[in-house]
């Protein structure tokens, strides 16, 4: 073999990784195993974040899951140029700094360090590990499409939050100015509103007057519509999403 032919075959070598471990054709085989062993390694990476003690099963649990993520993680790097389209250095380099790249570093490195002796480290650690469960995101086509009906309504969905964060905040006014005696500051009151919005109820916090109570009736209801409008966007989006794959 010679060096062209290493080369050439180095190069379709990594292409055909990326193909397996990044998005491929819906009739890849190797892509759906690749991507169904990660899925099932995340969640079994999580099982020893859900235990206080550790014992000898959970640790080698968390050392055979976290290997698997050193090889991903490696796996990506040096197919870092097919997914970024770029050549040169610069993909690879710019690689660690990517969103998911950084999410499966602090996923590893709790794992690999020895930070872990002092208890508040240890309890960030703990934290950093469970970004694992955002690795999700990658592989599951539904968290995609998801995600997808988020960016294209994100309009429509920043317009219904304006609004509601325009609703608690009258609405906590109107009631702190009513019921002055009932709520101590006006986070209080915020807390209140936003608890009448969701139809919550927790009932810790409640108007007593007969005024205040009219306004918490009229609270409710209103909440009640404004709730339903962020599922409805959703809904109508993914609906969209979904029938748009489809055609594909």
């Amino acid at each position: 073999m010679t060096i062209i032919d290493y080369f050439l075959f180095k190069s379709s070598m990594r292409k055909r990784i990326y193909e397996i471990i990044e998005k491929a054709n819906n009739g890849d085989t190797d892509s759906k195993v690749y991507d169904y062993f990660i899925i099932i390694t995340i969640v079994t990476s999580i099982i020893p974040l859900c235990f206080t003690k550790q014992n000898a099963l959970l640790n080698t649990v968390d050392k055979i899951t976290v290997a698997i993520f050193i090889i991903d993680y490696i796996l990506r790097l040096i197919t870092a140029d097919y997914s970024s389209n770029r050549k040169g250095a610069a993909p690879f380099l710019l690689y660690p700094f990517r969103p998911m790249a950084i999410i499966d570093l602090l996923s590893i490195l709790p794992s690999v360090t020895n930070l872990n002796y002092a208890f508040r480290v240890f309890r960030v650690l703990r934290l950093l590990k469970a970004l694992r469960v955002f690795k999700f995101f990658r592989y599951s086509k539904n968290i995609r499409i998801i995600t997808n009906v988020l960016v294209k309504k994100k309009d429509a969905l920043l317009t219904v939050g304006m609004l509601a964060l325009s609703y608690i905040f009258m609405t906590a006014l109107i009631i702190f100015q009513v019921e002055p005696a009932t709520f101590d500051n006006f986070f209080q009151a915020i807390y209140w509103a936003t608890v009448s919005l969701t139809t919550v109820g927790y009932g810790d916090i409640y108007p007593t007057s007969v005024i205040g109570q009219v306004i918490s009736m009229v609270s409710s209801f209103l909440g009640i519509a404004i709730v339903a409008l962020p599922s409805g966007i959703i809904i109508s989006g993914y609906q969209d999403e979904v029938e748009g794959s489809g055609d594909e």
